[in-house]
């Protein structure tokens, strides 16, 4: 099993407040740390629950994605895999 985390920043599309999200992957594949960079570059705004899906289409595998928007911690489970 690969873990990788990354931190990266994404602006509200509801009031531009830019947030700093925390992404942890956990797969059986081999991501390349650029492949990640990459993406979550793309995503330098949109709602939360919406990027965890963008990026689960890329990388699959178990995905937790965190956040906190004005005091509201949000997290987001993903997963492509069984277990």
């Amino acid at each position: 099993m690969n873990t990788y985390t990354v931190e990266f920043f994404a602006f509200c599309p509801v009031n531009n407040v830019r947030i700093k999200y925390e992404l942890l992957i956990s797969t059986c594949e081999v991501i390349k740390a650029e492949d990640i960079i990459d993406e979550v570059t793309l995503h330098s705004r949109g709602f939360h629950e919406d990027i965890a899906d963008q990026l689960l289409k890329v990388f699959g595998g178990q995905q937790w994605l965190k956040a906190e928007h004005h005091g509201v911690h949000i997290e987001t489970h993903r997963s492509t895999e069984q277990g």
